[in-house]
């Protein structure tokens, strides 16, 4: 059954091309065929029957049918009704010439005297990241899951991803002032609270600002630095280091149902600016918890985007992701930053509960795309 189905799919592709065929569209379908008859979920006679029933537009010569010949098991049959279509093509335009796509040259990291000196400025602009920021207000918004962890009983194979389930969104006035957060939750799920922050329940984080980032650089800290890769965030080249912070020297605590709290070792990557050496995206993960701990997991990612705030652009968070394994349980918060304006004594921000919550940023806003690594010999 499985095998009549097969053939009747590629029966089907070719009567959707309308059995005409460039060469180069007559290559790439021998190439996938050449495939399913190795694993035998196909057979010679049924290709060669194919084949029969195909009409190119450009004309077939012997060095592709000989290339044809190398891509697999390509039998008798199949290469006598190459062998046809050659001869029945002889008349039509030569074909261009099929080119094999170029994979991208990996591009080298910088060297070790140059990364020395980039971290050295990106440790300068994390340490006074927070002095050179504006006092401000900003609408945050954090939309909150929860899902059953893979591998337990209700969540599938170790390999499986989590099944999301809404929880809660939350909308928090953000204010930044003589170098300060505070945070005044105004609505939960677009209905007007008086609920203190601190008291919301669960998953909850704070610090996003430049807390993570400057801890990370504080000579104390002694994070261990190393080049990673080369990437594109945001349409924007990026340099990404990887660090490891050891526990004697961490400062960030993982809180349990807020009152078990832990210090432990951590990592992740900094990804800076090729041309600013500004920091574009910071990730952190906790190393080494202690078994006894109910949090087995407890990872970060925060984004960075340019924002104007009175005519001034500044580099500020975007958003944050926190997710969080205790036991059978796993949480996440996408924590997006939004309506950034100059903070004022009287200044405010307006929700209308009559309005929906805005929705989330596109993908493409925090998706990377990262460039072959160099392989070291």
């Amino acid at each position: 059954m499985r095998y009549r189905l097969l053939a009747a799919v590629f029966a089907a592709c070719l009567a959707a091309m309308g059995q005409s065929l460039s060469v180069e569209k007559l290559v790439a379908f021998l190439q996938s065929s050449a495939t399913l008859i190795a694993e035998g979920k196909m057979t010679d006679r049924d290709l060669a029957n194919y084949l029969g029933k195909v009409k190119l537009t450009e004309r077939l010569d012997d060095r592709t049918i000989e290339e044809i010949r190398g891509y697999g098991k390509i039998g008798p049959k199949t290469l006598q009704a190459l062998d046809g279509l050659r001869d029945r093509s002889q008349a039509l335009a030569a074909a261009a010439p099929i080119v094999a796509p170029v994979k991208p040259t990996p591009i080298p990291p910088p060297s070790s005297e140059e990364q020395a000196a980039i971290l050295a400025e990106v440790r300068q602009y994390a340490l006074n990241y927070s002095k050179n920021l504006p006092d401000f207000i900003c609408t945050q918004v954090t939309r909150r899951y929860a899902a059953p962890a893979p591998g337990t009983k209700y969540g599938g194979s170790i390999d499986s991803q989590p099944s999301w389930q809404v929880l809660d969104t939350l909308q928090i006035r953000l204010s930044y002032f003589e170098q300060k957060e505070d945070y005044k939750l105004i609505l939960v799920n677009n209905t007007l609270t008086s609920q203190d922050y601190k008291t919301v329940g669960g998953a909850t984080s704070t610090g996003d600002f430049g807390s993570m980032m400057r801890e990370i650089f504080e000579p104390s800290t002694a994070a261990r630095f190393e080049w990673d890769h080369w990437g594109t965030l945001r349409g924007r080249r990026v340099m990404a280091f990887a660090y490891h912070v050891p526990q004697s020297r961490s400062q960030w605590h993982v809180t349990y149902d807020r009152r078990m709290d832990i210090v432990p070792a951590y990592s992740g990557l900094v990804e800076v600016d090729k041309n600013t050496h500004e920091v574009m995206r910071v990730t952190l993960q906790a190393d080494d918890i202690p078994p006894s701990f109910p949090v087995k997991k407890a990872d970060t990612v925060l984004d960075y985007d340019y924002q104007d705030i009175s005519g001034h652009t500044f580099l500020l968070p975007l958003k944050a992701q926190v997710i969080m394994a205790a036991d059978d349980y796993m949480t996440r918060n996408d924590e997006e930053f939004r309506l950034y304006r100059k903070y004022s004594a009287t200044a405010d921000i307006t929700f209308d509960t009559d309005e929906k919550t805005p929705p989330p940023l596109p993908e493409d806003k925090t998706k990377e795309t990262k460039d072959p690594k160099v392989i070291k010999k």
